[in-house]
C-alpha cells in the first residue's frame, strides 16, 4: 500500500520532537470521510499537546500527529456518510486525536462543511477551529444579540480577529484590546473601539457591557468584572472564571471548549460568501516546516492565523 507523509512526534517536548513520517493512510468508518489535505491550520492547542500539557492526550496516544483543522478534497466516504462525495472541497475540524498535519486524514462528516468557493484552501484552513471557537463563545455561550455591546480581549489573534467580525456582523457594538501596532487592523475588522492595552486603560473606554469575551485571562480578566452590566456575562476559553466573583458582581461567567459542528461552520461560510468575514493570514509554511510554524504560534502575538500548505 502506498504511504502518505504525516508530521508526528513520538515523545513530548519542544519543537525539535516533530518529524516527518511515512505512514499508511487511514480509511473512513461509516460516518466519516477521507480528505486529501491541501492546507492545515496551526493552533495553540498543537504546541500544548506537543509539550505534554494537554490532559486529553497522554503517552498512550503517541506517536501523535498534530493538526485540528484543515481544508482539502474528499477522497472517499464511509457507508453512512452521505453529505459529501469524492471531489468535494471541504473544510472542518479533526477530532482531538489530531492528524491535520498530514497529506490525508479522516474526519467525522458532521464536523465538516463545503469550503467557501471564494477562498483558497490556505485561507479556508484558517477558519474552522478558531472561527468556531469565536462563534460559540459569542453566540452559543454569550448569547450576544444585535444592539448589545461586547469587549473582546485579544482581538487580533486567531480567535479574536474572527470574533470582531462575527460580533459586528451580528449588529453588536464591538470594543477590543490590542497592541498599538494592531489598532488600525482591529478597526479594519469592524471594531468600534480599539484600545491599545499598553498605553490605555480599557476601563476608561468601556462600561455597561453585555459581554466580555476573555481570551487573555489573569489581571485582564479581574479588571473586567466591573465593566459588565448586571446580568451580563464573561465568557472565556482559558481557566474557569470564578463563580463567586461573578455572583458578587451580579453577572454570569463560563468557560467552554469548542465543539465541531459542520452546520455551524456552514453558517460561517455564508458570512464569507456575503463578504462579512474573511480570515487574515499572517504567514504560511510548508508541511515539512511544521516545527517552525508551531514555534511562531508559540511565541505569541500572532495577527490572524498561521497555516501549513500541504499539496
Amino acid at each position: 500500500m502506498a504511504t502518505i507523509r504525516r508530521m508526528r512526534f513520538h515523545r513530548f517536548g519542544g519543537a525539535d520532537v516533530i518529524q516527518s513520517d511515512q505512514v499508511e493512510p487511514s480509511q473512513p468508518d461509516a460516518g466519516q470521510i477521507l480528505v486529501a489535505v491541501r492546507a492545515a491550520s496551526v493552533n495553540p492547542v498543537d504546541f500544548k499537546i506537543r509539550s505534554g500539557k494537554y490532559p486529553a492526550v497522554k503517552n498512550d496516544r503517541l506517536p501523535y500527529a498534530p493538526g485540528r483543522d484543515l481544508s482539502g478534497t474528499v477522497l472517499a466516504c464511509g457507508a453512512q456518510a452521505t453529505r459529501f462525495k469524492p471531489g468535494d472541497e471541504v473544510f472542518g475540524i479533526v477530532n482531538i486525536y489530531g492528524g491535520g498535519y498530514s497529506e490525508q486524514v479522516v474526519l467525522d462528516e458532521r464536523a465538516v462543511a463545503l469550503k467557501p468557493t471564494m477562498l483558497d484552501h490556505v485561507h479556508a484552513a484558517a477558519i474552522p477551529l478558531a472561527g468556531q471557537t469565536a462563534w460559540q463563545g459569542l453566540f452559543r455561550h454569550g448569547r450576544l444579540q444585535a444592539g448589545q455591546s461586547v469587549l473582546i480581549h485579544g482581538g487580533t489573534g486567531g480567535v479574536g480577529h474572527f470574533a470582531i467580525q462575527f460580533a459586528k456582523a451580528k449588529g453588536a457594538r464591538v470594543l477590543t484590546t490590542v497592541s498599538a501596532d494592531n489598532v488600525n487592523f482591529a478597526r479594519s475588522l469592524g471594531a468600534d473601539v480599539a484600545i491599545d492595552y499598553r498605553t490605555q486603560r480599557f476601563e476608561d473606554h468601556a462600561a455597561d457591557l453585555d459581554m466580555v469575551f476573555d481570551l487573555i485571562d489573569g489581571e485582564t480578566r479581574e479588571r473586567s468584572w466591573l465593566l459588565l452590566k448586571r446580568g451580563g456575562i464573561l465568557v472565556s476559553t482559558l481557566t474557569p472564571p470564578s463563580q463567586e466573583t461573578a455572583k458578587q458582581h451580579g453577572v454570569r461567567a463560563t468557560r467552554y471548549t469548542v465543539e465541531a459542528d459542520g452546520a455551524e461552520l456552514a453558517e460561517i461560510a455564508s458570512l464569507v460568501a456575503e463578504g462579512k468575514m474573511r480570515p487574515h493570514l499572517q504567514q504560511s509554511f510548508a508541511l515539512d516546516s511544521a516545527a517552525a510554524a508551531m514555534t511562531a504560534v508559540e511565541k505569541g502575538h500572532t495577527v490572524g492565523k498561521i497555516v501549513l500548505t500541504v499539496q
